[in-house]
């Protein structure tokens, strides 16, 4: 904490009366372990302010943070609940395989006190509002001149969210979100799944389940994962471990019991001075941990994988300070082996 309040004491606008004005305004508007940061957002503000005269400018930020504040102050009561972000088209009838299969999905998940998160439009969005239980349920909207109005299966209005811009939309997506679950789409799924996959390949993201979804006998996904392969892989963009980002599956079961296993034993995963720190719902056996050290290294800088309490900064901000965890120099490259890795913890 110290060290940010550093950061914000460096950054300021120069001029004292303004500079004094701000912390004022900060300290009597935040929490004391929050007021650093409003205060650096409120600097930003006033240096926007002074810097620039582009109306655009000013529009754009204004209304990407009002966007951004509306939407935590939504989602803040239920994030300590499991959300599955529901992609796919618009376009999908209602009479469709996958709309049929989004809807049971749905249902099925909110049923095991899961909630559902969908972009609030017709098709494969709407099959997901529609399963889910009452109250189970988000929709982010986005406004457009054509085809996406919110469907009429959205129960809570409070729950759903109509954002003007996609960048902020899809950082909620990925940000209030536990795992993601697209069914056949066009270009918006298409940028949806592979931003989603970019993200965790890149470590932008924290691991999660990615689930390709159809109905058996189903061509698309089949058909996209040959292309990855043929063009992507072959020409040697991605590493064959990429593949285990995602997973193809074709039964709703089997689809949530993917997501549920994800979250078996590997709890969240947090960087903490340079260290990877996995945190677990349940200690490992030593045989495990042995396997792992083993099977994984890899994919370390040095050292070895071990059993470790919470950090000091963990333990400070309260961070599931109970929860076992295991301690690793992780060499921030090889996600899919990452991904791997928790699919052995899982299977403890």
């Amino acid at each position: 904490m110290g060290a940010v309040r550093k950061i914000a004491k460096e950054y300021e606008i120069g001029d004292k009366a303004v500079d004094s004005l701000i912390n004022e305004l900060a300290a009597k508007t935040a929490a004391p372990e929050v007021a650093p940061f409003l205060r650096e957002i409120l600097t930003t503000v006033v240096k926007l302010g002074k810097e620039s005269r582009d109306r655009g400018d000013l529009k754009l930020v204004n209304n990407t943070l009002k966007e951004l504040r509306y939407s935590f102050k939504i989602f803040s009561p239920y994030r300590e609940v499991k959300k599955v972000i529901i992609f796919g088209s618009a376009r999908s009838k209602k009479s469709s395989a996958e709309y049929k299969m989004a809807e049971e999905f749905s249902r099925k998940l909110t049923e095991k006190s899961y909630m559902v998160v969908t972009g609030g439009g017709p098709g494969v969005m709407e099959a997901g509002n529609k399963g889910a239980k009452s109250g189970k349920d988000f929709a982010l909207n986005i406004r457009l001149p054509f085809e996406q109005k919110p469907n009429p299966y959205i129960d809570e209005k409070e729950r759903l969210i109509n954002f003007k811009y996609f960048f902020t939309r899809k950082l909620i997506f990925v940000k209030e979100t536990d795992a993601t679950v697209l069914f056949p789409g066009g270009f918006g799924t298409n940028d949806e799944g592979f931003e989603m996959l970019t993200l965790i390949q890149t470590g932008k993201s924290k691991p999660r389940p990615i689930v390709l979804m159809e109905p058996s006998g189903g061509a698309y996904w089949v058909d996209w994962k040959r292309f990855v392969d043929d063009h992507l892989l072959k020409s040697g963009f991605i590493s064959k471990e990429d593949f285990s980002l995602f997973r193809i599956i074709n039964n709703v079961d089997e689809a949530i019991k993917y997501i549920e296993d994800f979250y078996r034993v590997y709890h969240s995963l947090r960087y903490v001075s340079g260290l990877t720190v996995i945190r677990l719902n349940k200690k490992l056996t030593d045989k495990t941990l042995s396997f792992l050290n083993q099977e994984f290294k890899d994919i370390l800088t040095g050292g070895a994988i071990s059993v470790s309490p919470a950090t000091k900064e963990e333990v400070e901000r309260k961070e599931y300070p109970e929860l076992p965890r295991l301690i690793m120099n992780f060499n921030m490259h090889d996600y899919g082996r990452l991904l791997e890795m928790i699919g052995v913890i899982n299977s403890d």
